[in-house]
């Protein structure tokens, strides 16, 4: 789980029921970009551990998708 979720939405509510201080702000900004590099990271992880099969059981994962396997083993 993400772990600076339940402060993102804590933000969020203040946000929407009063406004944040500069600093909240700030820190919000923060978290956002954290949890987008979070979320891209396990995004990229799942893809580069794809293997892709045609319906007569060959590999057809892209060479791009290859290379990148191979830099992270």
């Amino acid at each position: 789980m993400i772990t600076n979720l339940t402060r993102i939405n804590e933000l969020a509510k203040k946000s929407r029921e009063t406004s944040l201080t500069n600093a909240e702000k700030v820190e919000q900004q923060v978290l956002r970009e954290d949890y987008l590099r979070e979320i891209r990271g396990q995004i990229e992880n799942t893809v580069t551990n794809i293997t892709v099969l045609d319906p007569l059981g060959s590999d057809v994962t892209p060479e791009k998708v290859r290379q990148q396997k191979n830099r992270s083993n």
